[in-house]
């Protein structure tokens, strides 16, 4: 059994993690952290994990928790995370990283969009965590960079477009739109009950984190430099994200056509699944799984290309991704753990 710890288990996605853990048939949770719940068990911080996980929430004790466990999920915070991974490393454990203190190989742009950097020496080693896209590099690696939920939303959407160079990379319009867990569960008033309640409002305009990690990855794609205009949104829902992205086609091309484009670049992915004829992607329809679902219309009068995609943020934007990772790091099945159905309504 492999033997791992969440480390900053008292989030939403450290108990999105030991959700999907306890039922990963190879893997045995010995240790979760969390300052605020030392000592009392996981479950008192989630009644919902009651008799399925009873771990005591540990301090964070790097060399000790190392002792005891083969790899890490850092569930922390930017900063926090790369203050305690180089450690992580060092006593031979994997890491798989949650935080964006990995994601951005250009150790400037991290800093000018977070904080000083304090071992930017494992930015080259990082691997950005996305196994649709990364996979051969991810299997070797012993620090993956988990994505972060918006950018993994759009780089699944678009990268059958720029890979094939069908649309123009200077076009890029992403809307987005994300479920209220996507702020964290610390008290903020903006994702307070009766703040988010019946409205609908856009955020982080023109200036949103997540910025630098999707042009990174558009750009790789693309093979040149993509700036985006990227603009996200805060639903009234506990949970999913849905990005719709807004490209010019380099030809004509029609909705059916490029919806076979997609079934063929995502063939042979099990997360990915392609939205039939005209149906697009609803969040309701992927809650609690580890799915990205895609749709697309071309639009014939404007020359333009409509993609939509939907995921749960807490999942495929990240801890069912990072497991998805963890499988691949341990040579598990892919798929092992994440076979969960949908929840609806």
């Amino acid at each position: 059994m492999l033997k791992v710890a969440v480390v900053g288990a008292s989030g939403y996605t450290g108990a999105e993690l030991i959700r999907l853990l306890v039922g990963h048939p190879q893997v045995e949770i010995v240790a979760v952290t969390s300052r605020q719940h030392e000592g009392l068990p996981i479950s008192h911080a989630f009644p919902s994990l009651a008799g399925f996980c009873e771990l005591l929430c540990e301090p964070l004790e790097v060399a000790e928790i190392a002792g005891r466990v083969d790899l890490v999920f850092t569930a922390l915070p930017h900063k926090s995370a790369m203050e305690v991974i180089p450690g992580f490393l060092e006593a031979g454990c994997k890491v798989v990283d949650l935080s964006a203190d990995y994601r951005l190989k250009d150790q400037a742009v991290y800093e000018h969009w977070y904080q000083p950097h304090s071992s930017p020496e494992l930015l080259a080693e990082a691997v950005y965590g996305l196994p649709e896209l990364f996979r051969p590099q991810i299997v070797d690696a012993r620090l993956v960079a988990n994505p972060g939920c918006y950018p993994t939303s759009v780089a699944l959407a678009l990268a059958p477009l720029l890979e094939q160079r069908l649309i123009d990379p200077a076009s890029l319009i992403i809307d987005s739109k994300s479920g209220t867990s996507g702020a964290g569960r610390g008290a903020k008033q903006g994702s307070l009950y009766c703040e988010v309640n019946e409205g609908f409002k856009a955020y982080g305009v023109a200036s949103h984190r997540h910025t630098p990690e999707i042009e990174q990855t558009l750009s790789g794609l693309a093979g040149e430099t993509v700036q985006v205009n990227f603009t996200p949104h805060l639903l009234p829902i506990s949970r999913g994200i849905l990005s719709t992205c807004y490209a010019t086609l380099n030809k004509t091309l029609s909705s059916a056509e490029l919806l076979t484009l997609y079934r063929q670049r995502y063939a042979d992915e099990p997360f990915v699944r392609i939205m039939p004829g005209d149906e697009l992607p609803n969040v309701a329809y992927l809650r609690g799984t580890n799915f990205c679902d895609l749709g697309l219309v071309a639009d014939q009068r404007t020359g333009r290309v409509i993609i939509v995609s939907a995921i749960d943020n807490l999942v495929k934007g990240a801890a069912g991704q990072a497991i998805q990772n963890m499988n691949l790091v341990c040579d598990f099945k892919e798929g092992v753990g994440l076979g969960v159905v949908p929840i609806f309504p």
